[in-house]
């Protein structure tokens, strides 16, 4: 992929599954859960298309993938029931809490842009509350009222902007993404978009990124003219 120019931005905004935290192996099995007593298989190519993707979308794009003969709203219970059982042992992906806090420390505003809704958010966080609580604020779009319209719209990112004690321009923001659903969502709202892709997603899902690493722990904030790490 050719170098983009890389911009100074002043606000960061994040989305949280498979970038903050390591919940899509999490996801996988509470799906995978669904689909059994059916005999069918989640496989890769049907969760990339899903993700950033808010609950009810999900729900509907998988009863009729998977031609399942349940309505998409029990789909949304077992959905559900099942992430609360696995959720609360989501684990820290590299180089968040370090990122993290060296924004916090050095002031620069950041907010959370998570497709989740708020009460999923508190459940995912549960071993890391002190650390979410640093974040300016959160939109959690599947319980949100102000986000119309899920990723890949703009809404979100767009709304997060809005709500920085000053409201931020999008030109400012930099957007931290792990799926091509979020990455256009944060194009389509003006903001650079750093993306950490599943390294089983195909080189041109995330062609479209402002820049693309493996790792947050590869991230560079003095590229984004943010303070950079001291250590």
């Amino acid at each position: 992929m050719a170098n983009k120019v890389l911009r100074k931005v002043t606000h960061c905004i994040f989305d949280m599954d498979g970038l903050l935290l390591d919940t899509e192996s999490l996801y996988t099995e509470a799906m995978q859960t669904i689909l059994d007593p059916f005999g069918k298989t989640f496989t890769f190519d049907v969760k990339e298309q899903l993700m950033g993707l808010q609950t009810e979308p999900v729900a509907k794009f998988m009863v009729k993938q998977y031609d399942l003969p349940i309505p998409w709203e029990e789909w949304v219970k077992q959905q559900h029931a099942n992430t609360r059982k696995l959720m609360r042992n989501a684990k820290l992906m590299p180089g968040a809490e370090r990122l993290l806090r060296h924004l916090h420390a050095n002031k620069v505003p950041f907010a959370l842009a998570t497709s989740s809704g708020a009460d999923m958010v508190e459940l995912k966080t549960t071993d890391h509350k002190e650390l979410f609580s640093l974040f300016n604020h959160k939109v959690c779009g599947s319980t949100d009222k102000e986000v119309a319209n899920g990723k890949p719209a703009p809404d979100i990112f767009l709304v997060a902007a809005g709500r920085f004690q000053i409201p931020a321009d999008a030109s400012n923001c930099l957007v931290f993404e792990d799926s091509p659903n979020g990455v256009t969502a944060a194009n389509s709202a003006g903001m650079q978009v750093v993306m950490v892709p599943d390294e089983r997603l195909s080189p041109e899902k995330s062609s479209h990124a402002t820049q693309v690493l493996r790792s947050l722990e590869d991230f560079k904030p003095e590229q984004f003219g943010l303070p950079p790490f001291q250590n």
